[in-house]
């Protein structure tokens, strides 16, 4: 018994959202299945949440396995506003950068945090340097990688 070939889109043949043109490059964009507001919600809602665990991952490194104390708790909370702080200006100023300049912004902020964890450790300073310029180098190369083919040769966002 032969079956019909779906067309392009779902398995039932059916469009999941809007084109962008016709013929064999043509892509679909997925529908937006949340409102304005939810994404105003998760805008904010996210980083504070990956804060609050980077807050408490980074008190819980300081004081090296010992009683949680006032200043620890402190620290733990100094450590989530500036974490939210900074991604936030990261993600503003990123945004007006060109493809090379936002891949090193972000590289640069997730290897900062990452030897500000490594630091809390006690372990040597040059070990922390060592390992967040490596992280660093990782997350521009895919960063770059990934802007470089959804931008046209302008910087405009493809899709």
């Amino acid at each position: 018994m032969a079956h019909a070939v779906p067309a392009r889109g779902t398995s039932t043949g059916t469009s999941t959202g809007t084109s962008t043109g016709t013929g064999p490059g043509a892509r679909t964009t997925t529908p937006d299945v949340f409102d304005e507001r939810t994404h105003k919600v998760a805008k904010w809602a996210v980083p504070v949440g990956i804060g609050l665990v980077y807050g408490y991952w980074a008190a819980s490194i300081n004081r090296h396995g010992g009683p949680i104390t006032g200043w620890n708790l402190l620290f733990g909370f100094l450590t989530v506003l500036a974490f939210v702080v900074l991604y936030a200006v990261v993600r503003a100023v990123a945004q007006r950068l060109p493809r090379e300049g936002h891949a090193v912004l972000w590289g640069a902020f997730a290897g900062s945090a990452l030897g500000f964890l490594y630091a809390q450790s006690g372990v040597a300073m040059f070990t922390c340097v060592v390992v967040s310029l490596l992280l660093a180098a990782a997350v521009f190369a895919a960063l770059f990688y990934r802007y470089y083919t959804h931008e046209d040769a302008t910087g405009h966002r493809i899709a």
